[in-house]
């Protein structure tokens, strides 16, 4: 396990005290929170992006053939 030190200014440490929000599990769910949102606007960023490259959409039969030369790809990287 990490312990962490972090500086906030007095009124913050304050208020963050006051809410009960000092203690391991609450922070650990804050962090995590935290990261999770970062993941999700992270995944819209993504998607706005793919929309913003026009392409086409895939058939099935696409979609498929991309898998099996990932796929392919990856089993090629692991003998090496």
């Amino acid at each position: 396990m990490t312990e962490l030190t972090v500086k906030v200014p007095d009124e913050l440490a304050k208020q963050i005290r006051a809410a009960g929000l000092l203690d391991e599990a609450t922070l650990e769910k804050v962090f995590r929170d935290a990261l999770r949102k970062q993941a999700v606007g992270e995944l819209f960023a993504a998607l706005d992006e793919i929309e913003a490259a026009k392409l086409p959409p895939m058939s099935e039969e696409d979609i498929q053939a991309e898998i099996d030369a990932a796929r392919a790809e990856r089993r090629v990287r692991g003998t090496k």
